[in-house]
């Protein structure tokens, strides 16, 4: 199968059968998103979403969150996964947005990873969502995905987002990282991908063969 066939079967599916993917986390501003995808790392969305009620109470704008003590922080976010960095991040996040950006949380990639604790995959979360920019986010859900069905053959996030952003129309891209990424959540599972049940088979790489 080349290459452009498996693209078009695995996009294919998700555009006529997932009209709909959005990202598990929850969020009501720009603020909340690159907060919640700050503290997403390494860390599920639930675990996320139990978390930051409680922070956006305590801190409800980005100029709320840039007075705040990292210690502050930490007490609210404890129960997340590496909460001394991340409260770290979270309070020079904010500093900056405010010193450098009026408080607007910026919607570009480049600007975003100004950002302490903003590396390429939250930009590109952070801006995909806000602005519709034609980027792919790689974590490590999009990247699994990306290399089993074949779509390619990257060995860092970064190889198999230019791969992705190669073959997927712009368009596309802002739901086609939420398209992967849910699929490796629920579907290519890491340790036992579901590939009885996956209707993505045909197009698939790595599927199983008779």
């Amino acid at each position: 199968m080349k290459l452009e066939e498996r693209y078009e079967g695995v996009i294919g599916y998700f555009r006529d059968n997932v009209p709909v993917a959005q990202s598990e986390l929850n969020f009501s501003s720009p603020y909340e998103l690159i907060v919640a995808v700050i503290l997403s790392a390494q860390c599920t969305d639930k675990r996320v979403n139990m978390t930051t009620p409680d922070l956006f109470l305590r801190y409800p704008t980005v100029e709320k969150l840039a007075e705040a003590t990292e210690e502050e922080v930490y007490e609210l976010i404890r129960s997340i996964s590496y909460p001394n960095n991340k409260a770290r991040h979270l309070v020079g996040m904010a500093r900056k947005v405010v010193s450098d950006f009026a408080g607007v949380i910026p919607t570009e990639v480049q600007p975003l990873m100004t950002l302490p604790g903003v590396g390429r995959k939250t930009a590109n979360v952070v801006a995909s969502i806000t602005a519709y920019a034609p980027v792919i986010a790689v974590d490590t859900h999009v990247f699994r995905v990306a290399r089993r069905l074949g779509l390619s053959r990257g060995k860092t996030p970064f190889a198999v987002e230019e791969d992705l952003e190669r073959h997927i129309a712009e368009d596309l891209r802002p739901i086609a990282h939420h398209w992967l990424i849910l699929h490796g959540r629920y579907v290519c599972l890491a340790r036992a991908p579901k590939c009885s049940e996956c209707p993505l088979t045909p197009w698939c790489k790595s599927a199983p063969k008779d």
